[in-house]
């Protein structure tokens, strides 16, 4: 009796609509702007980390959501708010993340939701020197009222 063929790690994934593979493309262009981000490994599968802290990870296991970091207050408020793009299974229930489908959510709310994930995993320094270099860049003053001198 030979015994069954091994399937491997990369076979036994569940291939993702190309709607939810775009959605994760995007999702990595948002969250690879912000500064100390880097793409990495979790638990097998697609994840994005803060110098080394986990932030987020593709469940391409799964369904294809985006689990992401998020406190619960902030949790409880978007499956509330939107349903149809943010839910909550079993195994996160105690967890501060929530799951987002990717190809129902926009972009504007998406980097928002990575964002304020961001924040909590990065050293406050990192955060800090970010907000400190985006504030230089931010056009000081009221432009109407210098045009009235």
């Amino acid at each position: 009796m030979t015994p069954a063929p091994r399937r491997s790690a990369r076979a036994s994934r569940k291939i993702q609509p190309r709607a939810i593979v775009r959605g994760y493309q995007r999702y990595l262009k948002i969250a690879l702007a912000l500064p100390g981000t880097e793409e990495s490994t979790g638990f097998g599968t697609p994840a994005v980390r803060v110098r080394g802290k986990f932030i987020s990870r593709w469940r391409t296991e799964a369904e294809g959501a985006l689990a992401i970091r998020c406190d619960f207050l902030d949790r409880q408020m978007l499956l509330q708010a939107q349903p149809d793009v943010f839910f909550v299974t079993d195994h996160y229930l105690n967890y501060p993340m929530i799951l987002v489908r990717l190809d129902k959510i926009r972009a504007d709310a998406l980097s928002d939701l990575f964002e304020r994930a961001w924040r909590r995993a990065a050293p406050k320094s990192l955060v800090q020197s970010w907000e400190t270099k985006r504030e230089g860049a931010a056009p000081r003053g009221n432009p109407a009222r210098k045009a009235r001198a």
